[in-house]
């Protein structure tokens, strides 16, 4: 594939950093759009262009960069994206994200930009007893799943109307592991790997299981977890000119219980993991896994990260170079390969 300038929104954030890293490898010419709300400026690659933008308040500094910048294609990762703050707060998902991407689609076709690749999310998938695919029934699970799913369906509008502009849609999973530079940090966890690692690191006294009456073999919740780094690269696949006005629903096509994961967890790290059950959370699925045989034949996407443990392992080894997360993470690109190796 052809070297490309592409413009990455979210960029800072955890998928987003690891998706410039990986494009950087590949030679691409990388601009990171994200204002840091959620994103960490230690978390963008040195060797990227950074412009601190927020599409919904600073529309003419966005403009005005995507002009200067010339994207062939641009990967949009910004979005709030907590399941639980959309319940409670749904309006603030359904405008944000949807008029954000709104923005961006528009942008492109004024400025001629032939490729749009959205991150987008399983949550748009309501539960099943069987591998997901893409022709499964649509059933957003929150109003962060229906923010995405609406632009989704904007995009297969724009695209009919306007030929020459393509897209792809990556409905990926759960996001989980580290790159030897780039990790998951947040200030309001909620994802389970990093949970349970903050209960191995001495952070938490404990990790709450959500019910254990699922009809599971466990009892416990089943999801798809799938490396970040592989997420990356298939969405570094995704801007092949060939591929046009396509979604794929992106996973290992493995599940893992809650019970497994903590199992697995305390494997890797050696630790003890203390869990309490406490009551179900209401809207969960007992079972969330993907069929990845589309992206498998289309894309020749294969997971390099296979096993739940190589996942948690990655994600434990960054937490291990980089005990402090992205606090005073301001080493330049080569040192920080040298700090890998000591």
């Amino acid at each position: 594939m052809e070297k490309m300038k592409v413009l990455v929104t979210g960029g800072a954030g955890y998928v987003g950093s690891v998706t410039v890293e990986k494009l950087i490898d590949k030679g691409h010419e990388v601009l990171v759009i994200d204002n840091l709300s959620l994103g960490n400026r230690n978390a963008i690659h040195p060797e990227a262009t950074f412009v601190k933008c927020c599409i919904k308040d600073e529309k003419e500094l966005l403009s005005s960069t995507i002009k200067d910048f010339k994207p062939q294609a641009i990967i949009h990762m910004a979005a709030n994206s907590l399941v639980g703050e959309s319940v409670t707060n749904p309006f603030k998902y359904i405008d944000d994200n949807v008029n954000n991407a709104l923005t961006l689609i528009k942008l492109c076709i004024d400025n001629n930009i032939p490729k749009f690749i959205l991150s987008s999310t399983a949550n748009i998938f309501g539960n099943s007893d069987t591998l997901i695919d893409e022709s499964h029934s649509i059933e957003p699970g929150s109003p962060y799943g229906e923010s995405k799913y609406i632009i989704e369906r904007y995009l297969k509008l724009i695209s009919k109307y306007y030929p020459w502009f393509k897209h792809v849609i990556i409905r990926y999973f759960n996001a989980a592991g580290a790159t030897k530079l780039f990790g998951e940090e947040r200030e309001n966890e909620t994802h389970l790997i990093p949970l349970v690692l903050d209960v191995a690191e001495g952070k938490r006294d404990k990790i709450q299981i959500y019910g254990d009456t699922y009809d599971t073999p466990d009892g416990t919740c089943i999801r798809d977890y799938v490396h970040v780094e592989d997420i990356a690269q298939a969405h570094i696949r995704s801007l092949q000119d060939k591929i046009r006005n396509r979604e794929y629903n992106l996973g290992s096509g493995k599940g893992y219980s809650v019970k497994e994961v903590i199992a697995a967890t305390e494997k890797v790290t050696g630790k003890t993991i203390p869990s309490e059950v406490t009551s179900k959370r209401e809207g969960d699925p007992a079972y969330l896994v993907c069929d990845n045989k589309k992206i498998n034949a289309e894309l020749y996407w294969i997971p390099k990260f296979d096993t739940l443990e190589s996942i948690i392992k990655s994600a434990w080894s960054w937490r291990l170079i980089y005990p402090q997360g992205y606090d005073n993470y301001t080493l330049s690109y080569a040192n920080r390969e040298i700090v890998q190796h000591m």
